[in-house]
């Protein structure tokens, strides 16, 4: 007790030699801080609201799609924003599946006779043909993660009245409904909340209203097709591209991946546009945005539920957001007169528990490192005998399946780890061992591996400083 009121004594005496201007020089600017702060944050909110009665009172329904009452029945009708001033607020996980709608010849609703008068092959930007891109989306604001799930165009499923066929072809059969159906028997009745569907000149405006998009072009892409209207001409490197340029990119098959080449980039340009756009500001620019691409767009997701699944986005931690492909491989032209995509149904199960919180008996486990297949991927920009020490340290680890594979793109700085097959624990043991670098869960790796390791220059640096530490004293 008397140690408690000396302390208050000595308070009370330093309080009281204060000079009361002093005093209120000290105490004012932090309760003007705070308060600007509120002002803002209340100006924030009434300008997105404002914006967000506008858009609805001027732009047309963003659901063109006209849905039987067994249609709608697909999706959960469950709300998934807050009320009044809590709109822009996500209140649970969501799944919404994103469809990139083709403008490829199959689509054209035109006789031969037709066609041939005109002596090309229009484009036509509709909902109605062939989903080009396909991805399940999960926001979940409980585990703070967003989670991407590309379904290769061409992967081999059954399809509910039209038997085996490419699952790009369920929204040509039967819409939206039909998709989301058929994609969550195929991954073992994952619930999806919504769709999106936009066609191509929805996303080249996308992006243009977002400012374009800053990204590393792997490698020089030429190609000419007349008959689509589709001419690509983009250069090596790093460099930012308007919406054209960026459906270059996303549209060049050119290579020897065909279409899962085309989901890497995929992944890449979303990341990239992610990185760049996600952050409070573009809230209160999604009506102007949505005043762009709107004529392109076909969805469920309400105005209000928009917004909360942006603000999440502009929320969540670049290092949560994950990005999975379908485990699968190419089919050989012995098995089927198709090309298809023939999935691993094996291991979609303990994918789907993992990030989409899908109850399974297959639960995501730690993988033997022995079992598992890494690859190592030259980006230093140098040659790959320098590389060896690096297999050594892997292998000494126990990592017996280890091997060089060709590396697509320009030189990084910061190497990464990345989980192809979506298992970011081994990615992360990996990491460990080589004690360098970041760990990516996406699909942006070597096809046949489990871990990518795309070796930066980092790693190069890294060996310097061990060879020669008096050099290095200094920087680190």
């Amino acid at each position: 007790m008397t140690t408690n009121r000396a302390s208050a004594k000595k308070s009370d005496t330093v309080k009281v030699s204060l000079p009361t201007n002093q005093h209120r020089q000290t105490s004012q600017p932090g309760r003007w801080i705070w308060f600007w702060m509120g002002m803002t944050g209340i100006a924030l909110v009434s300008a997105t609201a404002g914006a967000l009665l506008a858009v609805s009172l001027t732009s047309k329904p963003l659901m063109q799609a006209n849905l039987s009452a067994d249609e709608a029945a697909v999706f959960d009708k469950n709300r998934i924003s807050g009320e009044g001033l809590r709109f822009s607020e996500l209140t649970r996980p969501v799944n919404v599946l994103v469809m990139g709608m083709s403008v490829l010849p199959p689509d054209i609703n035109q006789s031969e006779e037709e066609t041939k008068k005109l002596g090309y092959l229009p484009q036509l930007n509709s909902f109605d043909g062939l989903a080009d891109v396909m991805l399940l989306i999960r926001f979940d604001p409980q585990k703070k993660k967003l989670v991407m799930l590309s379904i290769p165009r061409d992967t081999r499923v059954s399809i509910e009245g039209h038997g085996i066929k490419k699952i790009n072809a369920a929204n040509r059969e039967g819409g939206p409904a039909l998709t989301a159906k058929t994609v969550s028997e195929f991954l073992g009745g994952v619930g999806i909340d919504r769709y999106v569907r936009i066609n191509v000149l929805g996303v080249g405006k996308l992006i243009d209203a977002l400012g374009g998009v800053t990204v590393n072009v792997p490698k020089d892409m030429k190609y000419q097709d007349d008959s689509q209207h589709l001419y690509i001409n983009l250069k090596a490197g790093k460099q930012h591209l308007n919406g054209d340029q960026a459906l270059q990119l996303l549209r060049f098959r050119r290579d020897n991946l065909g279409d899962i080449g085309r989901i890497q980039r995929q992944q890449m340009v979303m990341r990239a546009l992610m990185e760049q756009s996600l952050n409070p500001g573009t809230l209160t620019q999604l009506p102007q945005i949505l005043n762009v691409v709107k004529e392109n767009i076909d969805t469920n997701l309400t105005l209000e539920e928009l917004f909360a699944l942006v603000g999440f986005g502009a929320r969540t931690n670049r290092s949560n957001m994950q990005m999975l492909m379908v485990p699968g491989r190419f089919s050989n032209p012995k098995e089927y007169k198709a090309s298809y995509w023939l999935p691993k149904r094996r291991k979609i199960p303990a994918l789907m528990s993992q990030y989409f919180d899908l109850e399974s008996e297959e639960l995501a486990q730690m993988a033997d490192p022995g079992a598992l297949r890494v690859a190592i991927q030259d980006y230093t920009g140098s040659d790959e005998v320098s590389l060896r020490p690096l297999i050594r340290m892997l292998r000494r680890a126990g990592y017996g399946n280890v091997y060089i594979a060709r590396s697509v793109g320009l030189p990084l700085k910061t190497t990464r780890i990345v989980a192809q097959q979506g298992d970011g624990n081994s990615a992360e043991s990996v990491r460990t061992v080589l004690g360098l670098g970041e760990v990516r869960v996406e699909s942006t790796g070597n096809l046949n591996s489990d871990i990518s390791v795309q070796v930066g220059r980092d790693y190069l640096e890294q060996r310097e400083m061990l060879n020669n530490p008096v050099q290095f004293q200094g920087r680190y």
